[in-house]
C-alpha cells in the first residue's frame, strides 16, 4: 500500500488534493508574470470541483459478484450490477498553498448511489431466490440503504437503522513542471478511501439479509475508491493532454507572434502562485526572437491586490510589439490636402518657408511622417512614457512629379494612459513635448522656430488621433479560451505594467 493510500486511511481530512510542484534549476528569461492570489485559487478550486463533478457524474461502477456463507442456509450467490453514482455534492471547501505546493480540500461530500441485486441460496434444506433495486446515500452524518425486492421465498423485512459515517477521503500527488517551455503534469500517487458504511437491520428476517448488507459494505466501498482514483488520474492526464496542446505562439491579428512560452518553474508562496513566460513579440512568420538575451531581472515588489490574479508585463513586452511593428512598416503616414487644408498648396507656406514657395508656387504637397526609429517606452512609478524619434518630409507634387524637398528630424515625448476591455489591453497617447531639428534640405535653411508650431497643431489634430485610433483595436492578452478578465485596474512599478483583475468562465 503506497503513502497516499496509508494516508487516506488515516486521516480525518474529507477530500484532499496536494499538487507537489518539483523545482529545477531552469533560469530563462520571462517577461510577462502571472500570479494567481488566493482569491483566484478559490475560484479555480470551484471551477476544478464543477467540471470534475460534471464530468464523472453519472459514475458507473463495474458489477460486482460476490459468495457470502450465511447461517444455517449455507452459500449465497450475490450479484450487484448496474452501480451507478448518480448524484453528488460538494458544500464546502477550500485550498491553501505552501512552500511544498497547494492543498486542495473538499468536506462534506455527499453523494448517492442506486444499484440491482440478486442472490440465489440452495441448500439441502431450501432454495432461495430474491432481485431487486438498492439506493445508497453517502450524507455528511449519515449513510442510508434502501432494498427494494421482489422475493420469491416470503420473508419479513425488518426496518434499517441508520449509523453514523465519515465523509469520503481522495487525493491525488502531482508534480509540475517545466517541459520544454509546457508546464507538464505527472501523477506520482492517487488513492480514494470511503470512511465508514454502516447498515443494520432489525426484526423479521434480518439475520438473513444482514450477511448480505456486511458484503455490500466492502464491496461498495472498494469499488468507488477504486472508481475515483481512476478518475482522478484520468482527469490530471487529460488536463496534462490539454496543456501540451497549446501553442508556443499567440498570434495577434496576423501581424505579431507572441512567444508564450514557459520559463522556470512555478513559485509558490504563502498566498500566490506565479507563473512565467517568454511574452516577447515577433513577427508572425518567425518562430524566434534574436530581441533581448540578457538575465531575468528581479521581480519589481508590488502591492499585493484583493483581485483574483495579477498580470505584470514587463516594459520590454511593449517595446518588442513596437519593434515588430516597426519592422513591418506600420508606422508611417503622409498627411495631405484632403486631412489638413492649410497644406494644400505651398502658397499656404510662403510665410512660414519663403523658399519653398518661391522654388515651387503654387504647387500641391504633402507631409510623409516616418517613425525612424522603433519608439521606446518605459514604464515607471509614474506611469508609461514613449520617446517617438519621427521625420517629417516635405513633398512637392511639381509636373506630376514627387519631389521631397525638406526633412525635419522630431523626437517626441508622449504619455500613454492604459485601459482594459476585456482581455484587450489599449492606451490613449497624450503628447507632451517635442524637439525639432533640421535633419536635410534642398532649399536651404530653414526656421524651425516657424515651422514648430505647424508641427505642433499636426501632431495635435492629426497624428495622435490617428495612433490612438489604432490603438483602440488593443493588444489582445494571451488568456485561455473561456475565461474574461473583469474589473480590471492597472497600475505601474518600475519597469512594469501591472493588470489586477477578476476572472468569470463561460463555456464555449
Amino acid at each position: 500500500m503506497g503513502f497516499f493510500s496509508k494516508f487516506m486511511k488515516s486521516s480525518f481530512w474529507p477530500l484532499l488534493l496536494v499538487l507537489l510542484f518539483v523545482p529545477t534549476s531552469s533560469q530563462e528569461e520571462g517577461f510577462i508574470s502571472v500570479v494567481v492570489s488566493d482569491k483566484g485559487l478559490d475560484f479555480a478550486k470551484d471551477l476544478l470541483i464543477q467540471k470534475t463533478l460534471s464530468s464523472i457524474i453519472p459514475l458507473q461502477l463495474p458489477q460486482i459478484k460476490q459468495s457470502v456463507k450465511v447461517p444455517y442456509l449455507g452459500k449465497a450467490d450475490v450479484v450487484l450490477s448496474h452501480i451507478t453514482v448518480y448524484t453528488a455534492d460538494v458544500p464546502s471547501s477550500f485550498v491553501e498553498t505552501g512552500q511544498t505546493g497547494v492543498v486542495w480540500v473538499v468536506s462534506g461530500a455527499t453523494a448517492e448511489l442506486s444499484l440491482d441485486w440478486s442472490y440465489s441460496v440452495e441448500s439441502w434444506l431450501v432454495e432461495v431466490s430474491d432481485h431487486g433495486t438498492a439506493t445508497v446515500k453517502m450524507l455528511n452524518k449519515f449513510v442510508s440503504f434502501s432494498m427494494f425486492a421482489s422475493v420469491l421465498v416470503k420473508l419479513v423485512i425488518g426496518a434499517m437503522q441508520l449509523y453514523d459515517v465519515s465523509s469520503m477521503d481522495a487525493g491525488v500527488t502531482v508534480a509540475l513542471e517545466n517541459k520544454a517551455g509546457t508546464l507538464k503534469l505527472s501523477v506520482l500517487e492517487s488513492g480514494c478511501h470511503v470512511r465508514y458504511l454502516s447498515i443494520k437491520m432489525d426484526g423479521g428476517g434480518s439475520w438473513f439479509y444482514q450477511g448480505l448488507v456486511d458484503a455490500f459494505e466492502d464491496l461498495i466501498q472498494s469499488a468507488i475508491e477504486d472508481a475515483v482514483s481512476d478518475k482522478i488520474s484520468e482527469g490530471i492526464t487529460t488536463v496534462d493532454s490539454v496543456l501540451h496542446s497549446l501553442p508556443k505562439e499567440f498570434v495577434v491579428r496576423d501581424i505579431a507572434a507572441m512567444n508564450v512560452t514557459l520559463v522556470n518553474e512555478p513559485i509558490v508562496s504563502k498566498s500566490s502562485i506565479e507563473l512565467d513566460i517568454n511574452g516577447l513579440f515577433t513577427a508572425a512568420d518567425h518562430l524566434t526572437s534574436s530581441f533581448y538575451h540578457k538575465r531575468s531581472e528581479e521581480l519589481v515588489a508590488y502591492g499585493a491586490s484583493s483581485k483574483m490574479v495579477d498580470i505584470l508585463l514587463h516594459e520590454k513586452v511593449l517595446d518588442s510589439a513596437s519593434l515588430v511593428l516597426f519592422n513591418d512598416g506600420y508606422m508611417q503616414w503622409n498627411v495631405d490636402e484632403e486631412q489638413e487644408q492649410f497644406l494644400s498648396s505651398t502658397s499656404k507656406w510662403k510665410y512660414i518657408i519663403p523658399r519653398l514657395y518661391k522654388m515651387y508656387p503654387n504647387d500641391a504637397m504633402e507631409l510623409n511622417f516616418s517613425v525612424s526609429s522603433p519608439p521606446i517606452i518605459r514604464i515607471s512609478r509614474n506611469g508609461i512614457e514613449s520617446t517617438i524619434y519621427l521625420d517629417v518630409t516635405i513633398d512637392v507634387l511639381d509636373f506630376s512629379e514627387i519631389v521631397p524637398v525638406a526633412c525635419i528630424a522630431l523626437e517626441i515625448t508622449a504619455s500613454i494612459s492604459p485601459k482594459m476591455a476585456g482581455n484587450s489591453l489599449f492606451g490613449t497617447l497624450e503628447l507632451k513635448d517635442f524637439a525639432a531639428d533640421l535633419k536635410w534640405s534642398k532649399i536651404g535653411t530653414l526656421h524651425i522656430s516657424l515651422i514648430k508650431p505647424v508641427m505642433s497643431l499636426i501632431l495635435k489634430t492629426v497624428i495622435v488621433p490617428y495612433v490612438n485610433v489604432k490603438l483602440l483595436k488593443g493588444l489582445p492578452l494571451p488568456i485561455l479560451r473561456g475565461f474574461t478578465l473583469q474589473n480590471a485596474e492597472i497600475s505601474c512599478t518600475d519597469t512594469k505594467l501591472v493588470i489586477s483583475s477578476d476572472v468569470s468562465f463561460h463555456e464555449q
